[in-house]
């Protein structure tokens, strides 16, 4: 599986890679996540529970990541495992590119998935990785609304109608994720 998006946010650039680094903000973001744990340099545990149509299964896993530009730009590689649900692992490349905006978080997401989870067909897979990405962005806006608001306040006037508007791309992750580690739930659901 292939995805790739962007999402604009209103936050500085190292802020974003700040809470993008932060196990704490990661863990309140990624949907069903009950685990995020440094375990080394750049190296994370994760836990999650996942439900992709019949298949429910709490999934558990680790993340890396290399080829750290900070603050610019980072790949994740993610495998996890789900019991008999199934496995999933792969790579995503995160980008944080100032704009005049704020700046742009753009990923490309490389994950394959193997078990019960493969079996549902990759239609299904897509649309779960697809809306559990969108709610890992939709969180990590509202944490960055809470954590930065002076940095919002003078975006709401201007966003009102934009917001409720269709995100640019679809985004994946992930865990993206990813991270998401964007990054890590979208991934982990999506393998």
């Amino acid at each position: 599986m292939d995805m790739q998006g962007s999402r604009q946010l209103a936050i500085t650039q190292q802020q974003a890679w700040d809470a993008l680094n932060n196990p704490e903000v990661l863990k309140t973001c990624i949907p069903g996540c009950d685990r995020v744990e440094a375990t080394g340099e750049n190296q994370y545990a994760i836990g999650m529970a996942v439900k992709i149509g019949p298949v429910s299964a709490k999934f558990t896993g680790k993340i890396a990541l290399s080829d750290i530009k900070a603050p610019e730009s980072y790949t994740i590689s993610f495998e996890g495992q789900g019991g008999p649900a199934g496995f999933g692992k792969g790579n995503a490349k995160v980008l944080l590119a100032p704009n005049a905006e704020g700046h742009l978080l753009s990923y490309t997401v490389h994950a394959s998935v193997g078990g019960k989870v493969a079996q549902l067909g990759q239609r299904l897979i897509d649309g779960a990785a697809k809306s559990m990405a969108e709610d890992f962005f939709k969180r990590f806006d509202a944490e960055m609304q809470r954590q930065y608001p002076q940095a919002y306040a003078a975006k709401v006037p201007a966003e009102v109608a934009p917001a409720a508007a269709a995100p640019k791309a679809v985004p994946v992750w992930v865990w993206g994720a990813v991270a998401l580690a964007v990054a890590a739930a979208v991934y982990w659901l999506s393998r």
